[in-house]
């Protein structure tokens, strides 16, 4: 497999106006600043040996310090990012506090070049988002999860 490839629940949940999905922004400076196509689907990366599904609830741990909700999983498909990385997602209703989560956490240069290595979170914060609400924010190439979440909903999303 030479492709990098990711894997993720996008949790989903039914309120009063509809349905609500959660997502998350991007932890690390890269992101502190920006909000549009900033926030991302509870993901992450695999090898070979892993299966996507393990991938999934692993990354949902990982990203929100939270276990994977029960549930039925919906299948969304896979989708190519910008950077060339295959995304497979799945949608699973439930429900959770945003402010339970406790994200975890990578290490970086930073300042680049300065030989200091910092920590940041995976995740910074997250949140519950109508999918017209979470579309502009979500990096483009995952937008196309809440579609089919919404065709597999039978368009309520």
């Amino acid at each position: 497999m030479s492709d990098k490839r990711s894997a993720g629940l996008l949790l989903f949940r039914r309120a009063a106006g509809g349905v609500e999905v959660l997502i998350g922004h991007m932890g690390g400076p890269f992101w502190a600043n920006r909000q549009e196509a900033a926030w991302s689907v509870p993901k992450g990366e695999y090898a070979a040996g892993e299966t996507p599904e393990a991938a999934a609830v692993r990354e949902f741990r990982e990203e929100l310090g939270l276990p994977a909700p029960e549930g039925e999983w919906l299948s969304l498909g896979e989708a190519r990012q910008r950077n060339g990385k295959v995304v497979t997602v799945w949608a699973v209703e439930g429900d959770l506090d945003p402010g339970a989560v406790v994200p975890g956490t990578f290490s970086m240069e930073w300042p680049p070049g300065s030989g200091v290595l910092e920590e940041f979170p995976e995740i910074d914060r997250v949140g519950w988002f109508t999918p017209e609400t979470a579309a502009p924010l979500l990096v483009s190439g995952q937008r196309v999860f809440l579609e089919r979440l919404a065709e597999r909903l039978g368009g309520r999303a």
